[in-house]
């Protein structure tokens, strides 16, 4: 119970030690005192000393003699600039999501969102908003490279030429299953106002030959993309109600080549809708923040797919931040449709 009402002290503890970029002044094996990290960033000794206690003791550094280093899992994952850098997901956390969590009773109350008003906006996520556009996408694209890898583990790519990635945003997914499979190529679907983002990401990644961005609205727009041999609905069902759902997965039929696969990843409820934690909890984030999103059990997405007419749909498990598993959906070949 103790360890449930301080979660805020370690998260808090957390985001302040990366805004301070602690873990990338201890980058590649760099050790600091007490004295040194408090001359670097500035502090007095001790805030100084408080703070890297405490990273220590949530596994974030590691203490020899009188230096403080980077962990393993600090190292690889919150050292600006490296590839699988999380500390945008830490940021979009601390500066957009936490302060909205304070009124998670209000919207529990009146079934409406927090972080923006409906009734007023066109979206949750306006160009307007300046820490938005900062944090979100960084987050999204660090989550989304993690999660790829992690399906790549468990799904056999090899079969496959042509990806379509629905509501792919900064094309964090697709850029890594093309840097582990070179005989795939991408379009990554989403809002225009998204595509700059992503077409710089790709380009970023020296992929622009193989991956392509394509400006488009999946709920307004009639169709998709058509003829992919596998698309990716990548936490994008997790936004919607179950009509937008089944309405975009009969979109996805339809594009589908036959033959063509779909894959929902998502942070997948059981069916009995009693964990694991990261997919409940994931539901109330829903909740605080769209007018109609929440974590659904597999056995629902595993329903929707096949009244949308895919066949075969198994679920693959893997462990992800952003999903824990993947229910496929394939789309008969002709002679299989009569």
């Amino acid at each position: 119970m103790l360890e449930l009402a301080n979660g805020f002290i370690s998260f808090k503890t957390f985001s302040a030690a990366l805004e301070l970029e602690l873990f990338t002044k201890l980058a590649g094996g760099t050790s600091m005192t007490v004295k040194e990290f408090a001359e670097a960033a500035d502090l007095q000794g001790r805030p100084a000393r408080l703070l890297l206690a405490a990273c220590a003791s949530l596994g974030l550094l590691e203490k020899s003699g009188d230096g403080y280093r980077n962990s393993a899992l600090a190292e690889e994952y919150l050292v600006i600039g490296r590839p699988h850098y999380f500390g945008g997901f830490v940021r979009f956390c601390d500066r957009k999501l936490y302060e909205n969590w304070h009124r998670v009773l209000d919207a529990l109350q009146t079934n409406r969102p927090v972080t923006w008003d409906p009734e007023q906006q066109e979206g949750a996520f306006s160009t307007d908003d300046a820490v938005l556009m900062e944090t979100f996408w960084d987050a999204m694209h660090s989550l989304a490279g993690a999660t790829a890898g992690a399906l790549d583990e468990v799904y056999d790519f090899g079969p496959h030429q042509r990806v379509l990635d629905v509501g792919g945003g900064s094309g964090g997914f697709v850029i890594q299953l093309c840097q582990r499979n070179p005989g795939l190529t991408a379009t990554v679907f989403d809002l225009p106002h998204v595509r700059q983002i992503a077409e710089a990401k790709v380009a970023e990644a020296g992929l622009g030959d193989r991956i392509d961005v394509v400006a488009g609205d999946f709920q307004a727009d009639p169709a998709l993309p058509a003829d992919f041999d596998v698309a990716l609905l990548t936490s994008v069902l997790h936004d919607h109600d179950e009509a937008a759902n089944r309405r975009l997965l009969d979109k996805a039929f339809t594009a589908a080549a036959p033959g063509g696969v779909v894959l929902v990843c998502e942070l997948l409820l059981n069916d009995e809708r009693t964990g694991p934690p990261a997919a409940a909890l994931m539901g109330m984030n829903m909740l605080v923040g769209l007018p109609g999103g929440e974590n659904y059990a597999e056995s629902e997405y595993r329903g929707w797919l096949e009244d949308a007419g895919f066949t075969d749909v198994p679920v693959l498990r893997f462990d992800a931040a952003g999903a824990n598993g993947a229910v496929v959906g394939r789309k008969p070949l002709a002679g299989e449709l009569s």
